[in-house]
């Protein structure tokens, strides 16, 4: 395994720390849909800044336009959901659910891409969704429902992972990387003038944090898938969830109780066991928490 390739990989993780944290922060204090619009437009203006000198109107060229748009789309509403969803409950919990996505992708690619799942998987993906009945219980503070918009969050960023397979070999990962962007900008700067609120000048600051993180983290991932498969690298993709943790332990004094700390589990090893942890078939495509 290129340890290279792990390194950027947990960096990744602490740079969509910092995102999350940071998004649950300001939303204390600002619209979510102003926090999201802010996290894009930092986002958009440090690609033109560091990529368009060098890379110039192909950052821009593509030949999937409608496939972008879908793509980025699905990324939009995921991160609404996902920022909506961390502004009313824990994080690391949020993140737990959010680990479905991989189980999702490989139910999801049966039926949209035509790909064999092995019966072995499927008792995964099941196992893995009955782990989140572990920290959405009945009579819990987690039954609340923001839990639905963390779900959101796991079926928008599926669909676009399934969405960016099927595109892939057209435009190159820069490239996809900054329509993500840009679109998600374009969108919610429509809805800015309905949800916007004066931001305070210390906290401009964290507003650039926001876009930056998300920017380096989503560019660390393109440059760690380059030179090392998903499915190697998946487990150190997990690492999120040790540092959302301790990250919402001392930033919001939030503290998983142990059945939070059950279902955690049970997700993370659903979706190590379909990423690598048994023999694959002909035809079946493996899945990461990193994809």
């Amino acid at each position: 395994m290129n340890p290279r390739a792990v390194l950027m990989v947990l960096a990744m993780a602490l740079c969509f720390t910092v995102l999350e944290t940071t998004a649950k922060w300001l939303s204390r204090s600002y619209p979510v849909p102003m926090v999201v619009w802010a996290r894009y437009a930092v986002h958009v203006g440090l690609m033109i800044i560091i990529f368009l000198p060098r890379m110039r109107l192909d950052l821009v060229r593509t030949v999937q336009p409608t496939g972008q748009l879908a793509r980025a789309t699905l990324m939009l509403g995921s991160t609404l959901c996902n920022f909506g969803a961390i502004s009313f409950l824990p994080l690391a919990e949020v993140k737990a659910i959010s680990f479905v996505s991989p189980l999702l992708v490989t139910a999801f690619a049966v039926w949209l891409l035509k790909e064999h799942v092995s019966t072995s998987r499927w008792i995964a993906i099941m196992v893995g969704f009955g782990g989140t009945l572990f920290i959405v219980r009945p009579g819990s503070a987690m039954l609340n429902p923001a839990v639905f918009l963390a779900l959101g969050a796991a079926f928008c960023y599926s669909l676009y992972q399934i969405l960016t397979r099927r595109i892939s070999g057209g435009d190159g990962p820069i490239t996809a990387l900054f329509y993500t962007a840009f679109v998600g900008f374009v969108f919610m700067s429509f809805m800015l003038p309905h949800t916007w609120k004066p931001p305070a000048l210390e906290h401009l600051p964290y507003f650039l944090l926001l876009g930056a993180a998300g920017m380096t983290g989503h560019y660390l991932l393109i440059k760690a898938l380059e030179i090392e498969r998903a499915s190697a690298l998946s487990p150190f993709g997990y690492s999120q969830l040790l540092w959302i943790s301790l990250s919402g332990f001392l930033v919001f004094g939030d503290v998983p109780d142990v059945h939070s700390l059950i279902g955690m589990a049970v997700i993370v090893s659903s979706g190590l066991y379909v990423a690598w942890g048994h023999r694959y078939v002909k035809d079946e495509e493996p899945e990461s928490a990193i994809e």
